[in-house]
């Protein structure tokens, strides 16, 4: 049994803001920035989402914390076998926050996401006091002192504010944080795209270290194609708001099929990225940018097929 099921997830956005903004309706413009997203997380893996800049990653990822709400789709979340399975989006205020103690997200800037008037201590005992249990000032302490040495840092830190810090240091505080909850899933956008290269692979190694340690399962979101083939145990190649092409990432590496992919492994880089749709399009949302195709992928959209054992395409080629 999966740990979190997503299927047929869409989320889209008013392209207008403010009071006056149309509804939609006839004259309203919308992005879909996720549409029909479908993909598990099994126990104790980590699943990669991989895709250029405003492709929809963050925003599926943002959906499972319900950070938005979906427009459509479900989300579901098996933390045990013994257990009935939660449908998070109808989780409510108390179920919610029990939901989101077990499911942490870590951002990709910690110079943003850390508090700077606030000590290290107060930082990871935060989400603690907003906790359904209590607990005690000790066993904080214990705790967060605990924490920090597991994640690289001293516990002589606590007192010291995230402006005294790199922003390698930084990141593991912000993983430290997420783990004083004890979760069961982490959510990791981008959690290396602002780093040194060699601090990188020390955050990445520190990832796999916990993971290993403390039967996590991840949502490892990155940009980065070769990063992601490293880390994760199987990807998903996303492209305006769909997923490409599934597959493990030793499969991707070896023998990735779409062109997408191609073009993400492609030493020029990820360029002229066109923008995501304001309306439905019936072909493929990949179609203008392929070198392979055909007039068929611009009126007729491509649905998944198997490819191999674990491996979805959706491309007609």
């Amino acid at each position: 049994m999966a740990l979190i099921e997503v299927s047929g997830l869409k989320k889209k956005f008013n392209l207008e803001a403010g009071f006056f903004a149309r509804a939609g309706g006839k004259y309203g413009r919308y992005v879909s920035a996720v549409n029909g997203m479908d993909f598990t997380i099994e126990k104790n893996e980590c699943y990669g989402l991989v895709g250029e800049s405003g492709c929809g990653k963050t925003t599926t990822a943002r959906l499972l914390v319900r950070m938005y709400d979906a427009d459509e789709g479900g989300i579901i979340f098996n933390e045990d076998e013994s257990e009935k399975p939660v449908n998070v989006r109808e989780l409510k205020k108390n179920e919610l926050k029990d939901y989101r103690e077990k499911v942490k997200y870590i951002f990709q800037d910690p110079a943003r996401s850390l508090n700077p008037r606030m000590t290290i201590y107060e930082i990871l005992v935060s989400g603690r006091r907003w906790s359904g249990r209590k607990y005690g000032e000790s066993e904080n302490r214990r705790d967060a002192s605990n924490i920090l040495e597991e994640t690289g840092l001293s516990a002589a830190d606590l007192e010291r504010r995230p402006s005294e810090f790199s922003g390698g240091q930084r990141q593991r505080i912000s993983i430290a944080r997420a783990l004083l909850m004890n979760p069961r899933l982490l959510i990791c956008d981008e959690v290396v795209s602002a780093l040194d290269v060699s601090i990188q692979g020390q955050i990445l190694n520190l990832l796999l270290d916990i993971r290993t340690k403390r039967d996590l399962s991840f949502l490892f979101i990155a940009h980065d194609l070769k990063v992601a083939c490293y880390f994760c145990d199987r990807i998903g190649v996303m492209y305006r708001g769909e997923l490409m092409e599934e597959a493990p990432a030793d499969i991707l590496w070896n023998r990735g099929a779409h062109p997408y992919t191609e073009l993400l492994f492609s030493p020029k880089g990820n360029t002229n990225v066109k923008p995501a749709a304001e309306t439905a399009e019936e072909g493929c949302v990949f179609a203008n940018r392929c070198p392979y195709a055909q007039s068929r992928c611009h009126s007729e959209k491509p649905m998944f097929r198997e490819s191999g054992p674990g491996h979805r395409v959706r491309c007609f080629k």
